[in-house]
């Protein structure tokens, strides 16, 4: 294949360029075929629906059934009227090239890209674990047996291995999405099946070359010693790529199409340089490539942008995934021309050996990654779905593709992959995909649980009342026939008469699982008004995802551990995350402030933003949760919803005291934002009653639109300047001339702790004093504890007495302290009347002699 031929042959674009290469195909013809299959992916959809079948089983058969009626039409001599059909089908041009190249990119790119990458990474050990292992499981299974049951070399064996091994779980995962499954299942599942197929295609191409080289034993430590080089090669191109591409798409900020148009173009180059040009796994970069945009995309572009960008991936992703399913399918009669009695046999030992290393993983591997807490409670029912549901699809077709084409592979070994390959992704499309719906039924997994059933019933109760109230007020003032009208609301009357009967015979509800599901119904209903915020552009997109995490995280907790897993996601919501006090680390000792004023800046926002949405949430437990849940389980919801929203103003107000000047900076900008959307959609108003045209209208939105531009940047915060600020403010070190604070504010050392962190353990060495810039601390000594707020210290009794630490000193709740050393405070208490007074005071309470401690501070001031 010449230079030029290569290049259509891995063109997205297949009707024009391809059409001058193939042989006598005319382009009409072709152009048919084309939009012929694209009509059968419109039909495919519905059709799975109505048959409750998968979308990926209706695909394989109708590929299956249009290449073998091709084949017919050829080789009969009943007519010759459609060979230039059955021709112009058969000569597609199919290569693994296409599917590698241009299909799996975009189906790999475009699940990432839907992915929560931020909630993904709370499961990153069962995941990476999951799907490594189950992969390399897979493979050496599959392998070994084949290499027990044939003659073939064991380097073909594990190729056979690897290629089967790739999932396609998309099944299982939209049966498990439409029964309401826990959030984390499904994303565990989608998880694994993505680095599945990463993991899987790098172990082939491993193998692939071992069996091109000639070499039929390979040692498995070889092989898999090479494999951390191709996944690591291929995540440094996928990140350099996915940054590079960021950086471009956001000097295009008020150019969509470009935005999306260099976002279709980052993932197959990330692909061919690093396949081509690096070395490494194509399909590690594009992984990488996807989680990288998703994770810096929606900070550095629009929110309508970045909602565009997704809404094109789904498109093309649909397509890719139907089109690689039926091209795939196309393949198969071919790929069986040369079947045997005894590869009947090896699909057998294939099959076996394949389920068998997937039971291992989740009937052993699973269970034990929930005993090391290191993955969430899988039920045995859900693993047996999932065991059920691992069907193999395109991917394992191409890969096999790929191995028959090759010159440099052995005529017996293309035969036997190409054959055995088929043969099991049949047997998983049709059998285990036919039966999966089946099989989730017997498991009970297509069931309302009795505490869900209970509350459908009470919601369709509530439901229809409040209906029944707006038909009536509809109706009056429709001026409606009354005799129509009274016919109709009788009928509607017996209908919610049966809907109250059936709620009051399921009341029995117990209060604790009221609480979840308000819970939860609270959290989702956050979730929404954050995302319409985010529309609104109050909330910025900076900071969107942040506050999305924290409401998945609300909603996961309160699934997961009711009540107390709810409070605990929110305290986690207002807490120092490890990223914070990694920054707060850097600056510390390698004096590296700038990551922790973004960090800082971003805090502020986030409670900003916390705060805005938390005040319009009362409203929604009042008029939905009340009505369903009833008053006692809404007055609790209102009390943990006053808790957030009280933590929420104590870690702002915590920030206010540092920084007071920038709080004022954000809320100006807050403002000015909300002014702008208000604005902008005062316009939009005035343009749709016709009072102004639309040259008039896009002057004035292109004015709003660099305004925005320009309320968008957020201020810098400068920390050395702020915290001489809040030193200067701290009552504590009145006195002291203008020199002396600047000093000072060199010499405190922030540190920040969450609720519950030990500050000073019992027994340690009195070597530091702790001022409370923001928070509250609780001290305890000999079965006696005292509550310390902002403005006040601690530690300063055990240096005065010399003695190691008689107390324990905890935070409860997040807070900022300012810490100065052993010297540095007794030179300051020396200066300080003010802070001699408050020693003084402490000492009194705690039972110690003032004037003994503060002598030799005295006589050093003196």
């Amino acid at each position: 294949m010449d230079a030029r031929a290569r290049v259509i042959a891995l063109s997205p674009v297949p009707p024009a360029c391809v059409l001058r290469y193939s042989s006598g195909m005319d382009i009409i013809l072709v152009t048919t075929v084309i939009a012929s299959l694209f009509l059968v992916i419109g039909l495919a959809e519905p059709l799975a629906a109505r048959l409750r079948l998968p979308y990926s089983l209706i695909l394989a058969v109708v590929g299956v059934l249009i290449g073998v009626g091709a084949t017919f039409l050829l080789r009969t001599t009943l007519t010759d009227a459609l060979n230039p059909v059955a021709e112009a089908i058969l000569g597609l041009p199919i290569r693994s090239n296409v599917f590698l190249y241009v299909f799996l990119p975009t189906l790999l790119f475009q699940a990432t890209l839907e992915m929560n990458l931020r909630r993904m990474l709370d499961d990153w050990v069962p995941i990476l674990v999951l799907a490594v292992v189950a992969v390399v499981v897979a493979t050496i299974s599959v392998g070994y047996a084949l290499s027990w049951a044939s003659s073939l070399p064991l380097a073909a064996c594990l190729l056979i291995g690897a290629i089967v091994s790739t999932t396609d779980p998309s099944a299982v995962v939209s049966i498990f999405r439409s029964i309401s499954a826990p959030r984390r299942l499904a994303r565990i599942i989608e998880g694994e099946s993505l680095l599945n197929d990463a993991a899987a295609i790098a172990l082939f191409g491993l193998f692939m070359g071992y069996v091109m080289l000639g070499l039929p034993n390979p040692t498995l430590s070889e092989a898999l010693g090479r494999f951390p080089l191709l996944i690591a090669g291929g995540a440094l191109t996928g990140w350099i790529a996915a940054r590079l591409a960021v950086w471009v798409m956001s000097l295009f900020a008020s150019h969509e199409r470009a935005q999306i148009s260099i976002s279709v173009a980052l993932p197959y180059l990330a692909y061919i340089v690093a396949e081509q040009s690096v070395g490494a796994s194509g399909v590690i970069a594009v992984v990488t490539a996807g989680l990288t945009l998703n994770l810096t995309g929606p900070g550095r572009l629009p929110p309508q942008g970045w909602n565009s960008l997704l809404e094109v991936w789904g498109l093309l992703a649909h397509w890719a995934g139907a089109l690689i399913f039926i091209l795939a399918a196309l393949l198969i009669p071919r790929l069986l021309e040369e079947v045997r009695l005894t590869d009947v046999a090896l699909i057998g030992v294939v099959i076996l050996a394949a389920v068998a290393a997937r039971a291992v993983v989740l009937f052993g591997l699973m269970p034990l990654l929930t005993l090391l807490r290191a993955s969430p409670v899988v039920e045995r029912p859900y693993r047996a779905a999932i065991l059920w549901g691992g069907l193999r699809g395109a991917v394992t077709l191409a890969l096999a593709l790929a191995v028959t084409e090759s010159i440099r592979v052995p005529v017996e070994v293309k035969r036997v992959v190409g054959i055995l390959a088929t043969g099991f992704t049949l047997f998983t499309l049709i059998v285990q995909g036919s039966t999966l719906r089946m099989v989730i039924g017997w498991l009970g997994l297509d069931r309302l649980s009795p505490i869900d059933d209970a509350l459908s019933r009470q919601v369709v109760a509530v439901a229809l009342q409040t209906v029944r109230e707006d038909v009536a007020r509809t109706t009056e003032n429709y001026d409606l026939s009354r005799d129509i009208v009274r016919s109709e609301a009788k009928r509607f009357g017996e209908r919610l008469d049966g809907a109250v009967d059936a709620a009051e015979a399921s009341a029995d509800i117990l209060d604790r699982d009221r609480i979840t599901l308000g819970l939860i119904a609270l959290a989702g209903h956050e979730r929404d008004t954050i995302l319409s915020r985010v529309r609104e552009r109050t909330i910025s997109a900076r900071m969107a995802e942040q506050v999305l995490l924290d409401a998945d995280q609300l909603i996961e907790g309160a699934r997961s551990g009711g009540r107390s897993g709810y409070q605990r996601a929110s305290k986690r919501s207002v807490a120092y995350g490890p990223a914070f006090l990694t920054a707060v680390a850097l600056q510390r000792r390698l004096h590296l402030s700038r990551p922790l004023a973004r960090m800082t800046a971003d805090r502020f926002e986030l409670l900003l933003s916390h705060r805005l949405v938390l005040r319009d949430l009362g409203a929604f437990i009042d008029s939905r949760i009340r009505r369903i849940h009833g008053r006692r389980v809404a007055d609790l919801l209102h009390e943990l919803l006053a808790r957030r929203i009280e933590a929420t103003e104590s870690a702002l107000e915590g920030l206010r005291l540092q920084y007071p000047g920038y709080a004022e900076e954000l809320e100006r900008r807050l403002i000015r934002r909300t002014a702008l959307r208000l604005e902008e959609r005062e316009y939009n108003t005035i343009r749709e009653d016709g009072l102004i045209g639309a040259e008039v209208h896009t002057a004035l939105q292109q004015d709003v639109l660099h305004r925005r531009a320009a309320a968008e940047v957020r201020p810098k915060l400068d920390i050395a300047l702020q915290r001489a600020e809040l030193v200067r403010q701290f009552p504590l070190f009145e006195g002291l001339d203008a020199d002396a604070l600047t000093r000072l504010g060199r010499a405190l050392q922030t540190v920040y702790v969450n609720a519950g962190t030990v500050i000073v353990p019992k027994g340690s060495a009195a070597d530091s004093v702790y001022f409370i810039a923001s928070g509250a601390v609780e001290l305890d000594s000999a079965g006696q504890t005292w509550r310390l707020g902002r403005g006040e210290m601690f530690g300063q009794l055990a240096i005065l007495t010399r003695r190691a630490r008689r107390a324990e000193v905890r935070a409860i709740a997040p807070s900022t302290l300012l810490m100065l050393d052993e010297a540095r405070f007794r030179r300051l208490l020396s200066k300080s009347e003010a802070l001699r007074d408050a020693v003084r005071k402490s000492a009194e309470k705690r039972g110690f002699d003032a004037d003994v401690l503060l002598q030799p501070e005295k006589e050093a001031s003196s």
